[in-house]
């Protein structure tokens, strides 16, 4: 069925995986808009032709007290990034360990020079390293599927998105060219972007491009999740807190900085053998990190 739609209103589907011919045949509609597309990824056009959304309009006050604000932009548009990620793409989610054991020592060496150089030098840094390696050496995680699921995009760049917790919402700030850059570089990206993100003034286009995100709740806690890919993105790191545990050393269990990894893909493009693959050689890297200075 013929359909018009505006270029935004096509970047929108697009960037959700929706079909807008798809669209127009279910909805019998020939000019669409943003809102065909909502209601599409919430299954308002399911073939019962319910929505499945009436179950949660819900009279709350009529239980107790309640106080209401409204969502901010930001965390409508990540909210709406999500949905149709969790709708469209048939997501994995790897499990791994990695011992920091030798990425604590390395980061007491070099504390002074980075004293001397103004900055702080964390672990997230290394890990922005290893993921940029690990995305060199294995480039169908650094690709994007097109919306028809026809056409596999391999990116020559390396580009990392490091998700920031902020008042205002969800932002992911992008370290651009960190296959390029050494540590310390990074290490000062990452500073710069925080701060920046907390303070809302990043620039836009300083937030797409990214070849995959890191997802840190290290300094929060947790010992595992799952976090959802961040379409068009094919695949998300998740990093939970580390945990002193002890580790066999072939001879007696010795205590070990262990830092929990978790790897969500799209199935549609990595298999469940490229993962292993990944994170195995990613946790190589964080446990032997002075072959990321090479």
């Amino acid at each position: 069925m013929s359909y018009v739609a505006s270029p935004a209103v096509r970047k929108y589907a697009g960037d959700r995986g929706v079909d807008l011919a798809a669209v127009a045949a279910q909805t019998g509609r020939e000019t669409l808009a943003r809102e065909d597309v909502d209601r599409h990824l919430s299954g308002a056009h399911a073939a019962s032709g319910a929505d499945p959304t009436r179950y949660w309009s819900v009279d709350h006050a009529a239980h107790g007290p309640v106080t209401e604000e409204p969502v901010g932009r930001i965390a409508r548009l990540a909210a709406d990034n999500l949905q149709a990620s969790a709708s469209v793409i048939p997501q994995v989610t790897h499990h791994e360990r990695a011992d920091m054991t030798a990425v604590e020592a390395l980061r007491g060496e070099l504390r002074n020079e980075a004293a001397a150089r103004g900055l702080r030098l964390t672990a997230l840094a290394f890990h922005v390293k290893a993921l940029a390696r690990c995305l060199r050496d294995f480039p169908r995680f650094n690709a994007s599927l097109s919306p028809d699921g026809e056409t596999l995009t391999l990116k020559q760049y390396i580009h990392v998105g490091i998700a920031v917790d902020t008042p205002n919402g969800l932002m992911v700030p992008v370290i651009r060219d960190a296959g390029r850059k050494g540590l310390w570089a990074i290490a000062a990206d990452i500073a710069d972007l925080a701060a920046r993100a907390q303070a809302r003034k990043l620039r836009g286009e300083e937030m797409g491009g990214a070849s995959m995100t890191i997802s840190n709740l290290g300094g929060i806690g947790g010992t595992a999740f799952t976090p959802i890919v961040n379409p068009p993105e094919l695949a998300i790191l998740g990093l939970t807190r580390t945990s002193t545990e002890p580790v066999w050393d072939g001879a007696a269990f010795a205590p070990r900085p262990i830092c929990p990894l978790d790897l969500s893909y799209d199935h549609r493009v990595i298999n469940g053998a490229d993962a292993a693959r990944f994170l195995a050689r990613y946790a190589a890297l964080i446990e032997d990190p002075r072959r990321l200075l090479l």
